[in-house]
């Protein structure tokens, strides 16, 4: 009987000291947390965006943040001076007469904005009206010039693009010929004799030529090919509350999922001023996943194309000659994937007979200078464990090379990305920027000058003028002010690193804490996921505010991301770790990541983990239950791929290769039956990104294996987080499940910004 007495006391004890650490999740911790956007906004000065060259000028202009609204500055570039692109006391009085209504000088948001090189007028758009204010002018004058209506295009057909038969017909270079498809074939008109060709004869219903077709700069050839059209695949989803009517709506989309037969084309040679067809041989073209980017040489004797074969384990950049013949020039080939979507570069140096071309052959991406005759590679340009992310310019004259890179400077984080400048030959690198952070650029047209602004996640930007010669500092715009910012209670998140699961490489992430922030006390953590291996996802630049992560926070959490192998922008060793297994995303690294920061900040609760994301972070998130459940608890996810079978074709096979048992072991639906802990899936019910029915297969797969989970199906929604309504369901889910504590009520949380109203 005492030993019953005593155990009862030590259970209530230690439920009391774990309620009392878990005091979080409360009325007053989700009226902070909805109010954290509007607490933090505006409240970085000085912190310029949309900045814009003039053309034929070596001038620009931008928008730079100040208290109580935002200002627009011109900067001559060659003077080194910085003012006032106009009065905007005056435009504001002008356009409060113009359009009868108040305009504030702090807040005039001029879309389409434009100002001359002589600096003597704007124009600009506001309300569907275009707008012109002559600075000349002694009083501002100000006019409508005309009002227009801009067409929004119609995002509902994810990934639309020009359709293989868009084009009716093509004319020469030198305008004596049409040329069209007819009945499945090509035929030419003479538009000087008025005289009709046909030039092939092989066209069918199944195989037909496709009018995108490419001249020769002489005019006396012609490039089309066969096109054998993909299978028929589509989706189906059901909206069921459309605004318009009563009844549900039946959504149709086109598109194409892993296995699915995609087209195939077959490139054909036409001398026109023989009328004859050169039949190309296309045996080293099968299995293909994609034929493109046909260029013809500068002489007219060649023609290039890329071809990627089915697996994306090989690419080849192929030459075609007058005569018909074939001959590959650039052959990438890998044992995993290759990122053609990600990393692929090509610049074609034609007075030389050169290419520039990105590669990941020797471990990292890099750039390579190779002979556009021959083949061969003449040398590589640049070299290094750090990876080349992207090519601004190139100029053939100079034999220079601007592009950015990251990993490059030693001690900094290595996904910062810095610019720098290379000759052709690999020689004289220079730096164009150094400074400990994340740069971004915008070049004068000549690219001689270039505006640079750079930050961290916890330091706010700093923007300057440099040259492009060697990057030397000519002139520091702005130095952003977040005093206003830290009075809120705002905290800047903290980047962590650890080792990866080789004990070698580091990880790089963020951690995010509450504003009430109280290390005595105990805090679940919560990830938010994206493991997409198409590139890499932890915030570098400075923002007062991350989605989702602060808000959560702020219910008493702490909320991290982070970057696990298997993402892209390190090495290819890195990245291959997902291929042909996308559940691995990266969560052995990320155990060892959240152990880590745990171990230096025990009141991070590394028995109490959550996670949430959306479209792969969904997979993702939902894989922390079904393969990760030894160290995660809750999972919310949100409109996932839960089995890439069912998901787009050029994503999934990107990574996963050709169909094989891989996909089912990678699979939420087949391995369902593993899932432990609490889970919550939102869906938009017309999401065309990603097929809703993969969510419903996981819903019907945990249900048949007696799991309990919540669905929340967002009527009308596309691909989605789950908008307002989702952000309340999942801040709920883990407030009940990590803090064990009920939530309140949404209208005593709302009723505030309803006293408001």
């Amino acid at each position: 009987m005492l030993l019953n007495r005593y155990l009862y006391y030590l259970t209530s004890s230690l439920l009391l000291l774990t309620q009392l650490g878990y005091s979080q999740g409360k009325l007053d911790d989700y009226k902070r947390a909805i109010s954290l956007d509007t607490l933090f906004r505006n409240k970085t000065y000085n912190d310029p965006y949309a900045i814009k060259w003039l053309p034929d000028y070596k001038i620009f202009w931008y928008i730079n943040t100040v208290k109580g609204g935002h200002e627009y500055m011109i900067v001559d570039a060659e003077t080194n001076t910085q003012k006032l692109a106009f009065d905007h006391e005056k435009v504001a009085e002008k356009l409060t007469k113009l359009l009868g209504k108040p305009f504030d000088a702090k807040n005039l948001d001029l879309k389409n904005f434009q100002i001359d090189g002589k600096q003597s007028a704007i124009s600009y758009t506001i309300d569907s009206a275009s707008i012109r204010t002559n600075l000349n002018s002694d009083n501002y004058e100000t006019d409508i010039a005309e009002i227009k209506v801009e067409k929004k295009r119609d995002r509902r057909y994810w990934g639309a693009g020009r359709n293989e038969t868009d084009l009716e017909f093509v004319n020469s270079p030198d305008d004596n010929w049409k040329a069209y498809i007819e009945e499945h074939n090509v035929y030419v008109d003479n538009l000087k004799t008025g005289e009709k060709s046909q030039l092939s004869y092989d066209g069918t219903a199944g195989c037909f030529y496709s009018s995108y077709m490419q001249w020769s700069p002489d005019s006396k050839k012609l490039m089309a090919y066969k096109y054998t059209p993909s299978e028929d695949s589509k989706i189906y989803f059901v909206e069921s509350s459309p605004t318009h009517q009563l009844q549900p709506v039946l959504h149709t989309r086109d598109y194409l999922k892993p296995g699915d037969m995609v087209a195939q084309k077959s490139p054909q040679l036409f001398l026109v001023d023989e009328m004859k067809h050169v039949e190309i041989d296309d045996a080293g073209i099968q299995d293909q996943f994609s034929l493109g980017s046909i260029r013809w040489r500068e002489d007219s004797k060649a023609f290039t194309f890329e071809y990627n074969q089915r697996g994306h384990q090989n690419y080849k950049v192929i030459e075609v000659d007058e005569k018909g013949a074939s001959r590959t020039l650039i052959h990438e080939h890998s044992d995993t994937f290759i990122d053609y979507s990600g990393k692929k570069f090509r610049h074609d140096v034609e007075n030389t007979n050169e290419i520039i071309w990105a590669s990941e052959r020797d471990g990292w991406n890099h750039l390579y200078l190779f002979d556009s005759k021959t083949g061969a590679v003449k040398n590589q340009i640049t070299i290094g464990e750090w990876v080349v992310r992207d090519v601004v310019h190139v100029d053939d004259e100079a034999r220079e090379i601007i592009f950015t890179a990251s990993g490059m400077n030693k001690g900094q984080d290595p996904y910062f990305i810095h610019y720098y400048k290379i000759g052709f030959d690999g020689k004289n690198l220079v730096k164009l920027t150094k400074e400990d952070g994340n740069h971004q650029a915008w070049f004068s047209e000549d690219y001689s000058m270039f505006v640079d602004k750079y930050s961290k996640i916890d330091e706010p930007s700093t923007t300057v003028l440099r040259n492009s010669k060697n990057g030397k500092i000519e002139m520091e715009l702005q130095k952003a002010n977040i005093s206003d910012l830290l009075k809120t209670g705002w905290k800047a998140p903290e980047v962590f690193t650890s080792k990866a699961r080789d004990n070698e490489t580091d990880i790089w992430g963020i951690i995010v804490r509450p504003t009430n922030f109280d290390p005595n006390k105990t805090y679940p953590v919560i990830e938010y996921i994206y493991a997409g291996p198409h590139s890499s996802f932890v915030p570098k630049d400075f923002r007062p505010y991350l989605w989702s992560m602060h808000s959560i926070a702020e219910l008493g959490f702490i909320v991290v991301q982070l970057d696990g192998m298997g993402t892209s922008n390190r090495s290819k060793a890195f990245h291959d770790v997902c291929y042909q297994n996308l559940k691995d995303a990266g969560f052995p690294d990320r155990k060892l990541w959240i152990k880590a920061a745990a171990k230096k900040y025990p009141y991070m609760d590394a028995e109490n983990v959550g996670i949430f994301g959306t479209s792969a972070g969904g997979q993702s998130s939902t894989g922390a239950l079904v393969f990760n459940s030894d160290f995660y608890d809750v999972a919310v996810s949100s409109c996932g791929c839960h089995d890439n079978r069912m998901d787009k074709i050029w994503w999934n096979e990107q990574w996963m290769g050709k169909i094989g048992p891989h996909y089912a072991a990678s699979s939420n639906v087949v391995n369902a039956h593993q899932m432990q802990g609490n889970l919550m899936l939102i869906l938009g019910e017309v999401d065309d990104n990603v097929d809703p029915a993969s969510t419903m297969q996981l819903a019907d797969a945990l249900i048949k294996s007696n799991k309990e989970f919540e669905l929340v199906v967002i009527p009308g929604y596309n691909h989605t987080s789950g908008g307002e309504y989702g952000e309340r369901k999942r801040k709920d889910f883990f407030v009940k499940h990590l803090l064990h504590v009920d939530p309140p009520t949404w209208d005593l949380i709302y009723e505030d910004k309803k006293l408001e109203k």
